[in-house]
């Protein structure tokens, strides 16, 4: 097995003290810049591996990160942990990954298991239902807390979303643009403030619009593809028959199209359909779907991004910003119409 490459290693191939190549490593202001490069160069040509565990206990860092998410089987929440781990990776950070499966219960045994790991930060997206005691052991420990996609109303806690309101009113407007009249709304768990603003925004397009908001055509959902098929079942039986769905669900749209088409309703000629989420699928459908991106690989590096702000100073530990991002509504065959639209 061959040596290991020590800093004593790099200190004499430089022929500088071991202590200058220490402080180099560790980023010391004390070392200049040129220094400081030929140093890491140098390091990299002989393979040197620092130590994490004496650099965690020199520096009072673990250099980990917590993420909590409902789920990561999902797109949107995978592509926002590859966000995070591109913007911490660069700077030493390794991320823990825990799963609430939408359980409050098991949301708050992920922040105990994170801070007895010690973690230097903790990047959440809620679930319904959560505790804000659960956040506050967080704050109360010193350590960052930033929520990301869901969050609580916490004072002292920064977050980063996008604009839920302005997604759901763009794409409501765009079937309105399109002749639509009648439509129906699928919104997601009223409890959180994603779906909320969704069902916000949705109303609010309809009234700009001089449209009355028909609450039998607001049908609740969960984000799942069977959901979908049951709503639009539902929404089969309304009278007047709709003629359009802003789902807050790419998922709850997809099924949606499945059972329409099961009726012979034709997508968009008879009926137009925009979901959520841009999730990959819509975009490689025989019927591509139109729906709102939430950009989640910057919304995870935005995340990182206001961690490592916080991380500079003690005193940024508790500061509060909020960082709302831009939704964009991709418009695809789903919700545009084949036929000039007539006046009925």
């Amino acid at each position: 097995m061959s040596k290991k490459t020590t800093i004593y290693d790099i200190a004499k191939a430089l022929n500088i003290t071991a202590a200058t190549v220490s402080r180099a490593l560790n980023d010391n202001p004390k070392i200049s810049e040129d220094t400081k490069t030929l140093v890491l160069e140098t390091a990299a040509k002989m393979n040197y591996k620092q130590n994490k565990l004496a650099r965690a206990l020199k520096s009072g860092k673990s250099y980990n990160v917590g993420v909590i998410v409902p789920r990561i089987d999902s797109n949107f929440f995978s592509s926002v942990i590859r966000g995070i781990e591109e913007e911490l990776n660069q700077y030493g950070y390794h991320v823990i990954i825990c799963q609430t499966h939408e359980d409050a219960g098991l949301q708050s045994e992920n922040i105990e298991t994170l801070l007895n790991a010690q973690v230097d930060g903790i990047l959440v997206s809620t679930t319904s239902n959560s505790k804000k005691e659960d956040f506050q052991r967080v704050l109360k420990k010193n350590i960052p807390l930033i929520f990301f996609d869901r969050r609580k109303q916490m004072e002292g806690v920064s977050s980063v979303i996008i604009d839920d309101f302005d997604g759901a009113y763009k794409a409501t407007k765009h079937l309105i643009d399109q002749g639509c009249t009648k439509i129906v709304h699928f919104a997601g768990d009223q409890s959180l403030e994603i779906f909320k603003e969704r069902c916000r925004g949705y109303k609010q397009a309809l009234t700009d619009s001089g449209l009355a908001v028909n609450e039998e055509y607001i049908i609740k959902t969960k984000s799942n593809l069977d959901e979908g098929i049951t709503a639009a079942r539902k929404l089969l039986k309304l009278s007047p028959l709709p003629d359009s769905i802003f789902s807050s669900s790419d998922f709850t749209a997809l099924g949606a199209i499945k059972e329409l088409r099961k009726h012979n309703i034709q997508i968009p000629k008879d009926f137009c359909v925009v979901g959520f989420s841009n999730e990959p699928f819509t975009k490689f459908m025989e019927l591509p779907i139109s729906s709102v991106d939430q950009s989640p690989v910057d919304m995870g590096k935005m995340a990182a991004k206001v961690f490592l702000e916080q991380t500079t100073s003690s005193t940024n530990i508790k500061m509060e910003k909020k960082v709302v991002l831009e939704p964009e509504l991709i418009v695809r065959q789903s919700s545009l119409k084949t036929q000039p639209v007539t006046e009925s």
